[in-house]
């Protein structure tokens, strides 16, 4: 694991770091070719320097958040403020967490991508990117 996203991991409650650690085991599966890195203080996945995936403590839980989420058309994963293409969910528990789920969302990551990467070029344009 990336020593930077270990040491946020280190700062999580006992219940948090499981959730936190299964995320991260499973993107890494799911996205091999992805660099992490902490990004905006929270761990985030990239591919080609576009965000994918990251997840962050809430007081509510952990947010895993998917940057292009909303067109996932996935009924798991709640659209961000409207702004953005983000959804996410929030989990409170390790058990909460659908692998299956989870791997479908990432599989989709892939291929359903706006680019977040070019966005200050395009003055907050936002481009969806084609496979």
């Amino acid at each position: 694991m990336n020593p930077d996203i270990l040491a946020y991991h280190n700062t999580l409650s006992e219940s948090d770091v499981l959730i936190a650690d299964l995320l991260a085991a499973e993107i890494d599966k799911g996205l091999p070719k992805a660099e992490n890195k902490i990004w905006h203080r929270h761990p985030v996945w990239f591919l080609d320097g576009n965000p994918i995936v990251g997840y962050s403590k809430l007081k509510g839980g952990m947010r895993l958040m998917f940057w292009s989420g909303m067109g996932f058309d996935e009924e798991g994963l709640q659209p961000g403020t409207g702004k953005f293409k983000d959804a996410s969910i929030t989990y409170t528990s390790v058990d909460e967490i659908n692998p299956r789920d989870l791997k479908r969302w990432l599989k989709k990551s892939k291929i359903i991508q706006w680019d977040y990467k070019n966005i200050v070029k395009r003055k907050g344009k936002l481009v969806k990117l084609k496979p």
